[in-house]
């Protein structure tokens, strides 16, 4: 994970474009028809991707910034709450067919993104001698 971490905290050009790619990812999946999503028989599997790919969406933005501290996690956290919430409402609008305003997907998208935050912050302190 640090590895991982490492490489685009020293090449942010790479950073910002996986970033870019991830949160249009993001827009793409939620956006899809809802008779296109699989149907998986595990119980709040929605919910843990919401999780998930919203914590990676937090965790890529922080790695672009050149210096980021609390005011930056504070932003992309209320970015993630954002996109999160945007794209709820998308869905209910009826812009897609088979898809509905689930306000807990909403839930998840933003504990996602604060966990997201909060795994840089900690893997940024176990990488930091790393750095030097």
């Amino acid at each position: 994970m640090t590895q991982f971490f490492l490489r685009y905290l020293q090449n942010r050009k790479l950073a910002l474009r996986v970033a870019f790619f991830w949160t249009a990812l993001i827009i793409a999946a939620c956006l899809i028809p809802g008779n296109e999503v699989p149907n998986v028989h595990i119980p709040f599997a929605d919910k843990w991707v919401h999780f998930l790919i919203f914590a990676g969406f937090a965790f890529l933005w922080l790695c672009t910034m050149t210096r980021p501290g609390i005011r930056s996690g504070v932003i992309v956290f209320m970015l993630a709450i954002f996109l999160g919430i945007a794209v709820e409402l998308l869905q209910g609008s009826g812009i897609t067919s088979g898809r509905s305003c689930e306000p807990m997907d909403a839930v998840a998208d933003t504990v996602g993104g604060l966990l997201g935050v909060l795994l840089f912050f900690l893997v940024r302190k176990i990488a930091k001698p790393k750095l030097r």
